[in-house]
């Protein structure tokens, strides 16, 4: 099984991807469009000349790697998406054979966090329009992703978790409640810059508390979010 999970900036992604990435049976992969992203839209990142010296630019090369065999023997692979990185250029028409799930997050939530790291984000950089159109793409293919909250996952991990498992056809595995401190071996170099917190948990932190306030941009880029994520919230497990 290759499950192909598709998040925005600062939610739950890295962690979900250590959770997976702690069982036996997992190969995990971690952004493997971010280089060929940054290479098409010639964005300034943190790291950026890192991330490109990293990964194959090439969107198909990419692609052929994530769709081969799965390294290492392991029956499963993981592969954690940024949304944001399926610009035009890209195609999508192979993401129909992964077992898919949209990871979503409040816009405030993410735009609150995102902005502290990365100035002026768009809307076209927190992910949720191009979730909305994977969920289009997917549900008119017959292969309707499993939609998942990561407040939901804070709030009670093993419990989302089994019912996350459950809707892929996967069986749970208790490895994934928890992960060694300092990261993991799939992480990319960006980790330096992002990570930060997620290498010093060792499971999944509590639950989140109330929203965020946010004014002026943050605030209108949250609100320009929110059609979007009401409409993937609406399908969420």
């Amino acid at each position: 099984m290759r499950i192909a999970v598709w998040s925005g900036p600062r939610n739950l992604s890295t962690a979900m991807m250590y959770a997976f990435g702690n069982r036996s049976d997992v190969h995990a992969v971690d952004e493997p469009f971010y280089a060929a992203y940054l290479a098409m839209t010639g964005r300034s990142h943190p790291m950026g000349d890192a991330i490109r010296a990293s990964q194959p630019e090439d969107p198909e090369a990419v692609i052929a790697d994530l769709t081969g065999p799965i390294p290492g023997g392991r029956a499963h692979a993981y592969h954690k998406h940024m949304a944001q990185h399926m610009i035009p250029g890209i195609r999508r028409d192979w993401i129909a054979d992964c077992t898919n799930v949209i990871l979503i997050r409040h816009p405030a939530r993410v735009v609150a966090s995102f902005a502290a790291k990365y100035e002026n984000p768009a809307l076209d950089e927190i992910g949720f329009v191009q979730q909305a159109e994977l969920l289009e793409q997917l549900d008119a293919a017959g292969r309707p992703p499993v939609v998942i909250d990561s407040h939901d996952i804070r709030a009670a991990p093993e419990e989302m978790l089994r019912r996350l498992c459950a809707a892929i056809g996967l069986g749970f595995d208790p490895a994934m409640l928890s992960w060694p401190a300092g990261g993991h071996a799939a992480d990319g170099v960006w980790a330096a810059h992002w990570y930060g917190a997620v290498h010093r948990s060792t499971g999944f932190a509590g639950a989140e508390g109330p929203l965020p306030r946010l004014d002026g941009a943050a605030e209108e880029l949250a609100e320009a979010a929110m059609p979007a994520y009401r409409r993937l919230a609406a399908r969420k497990i």
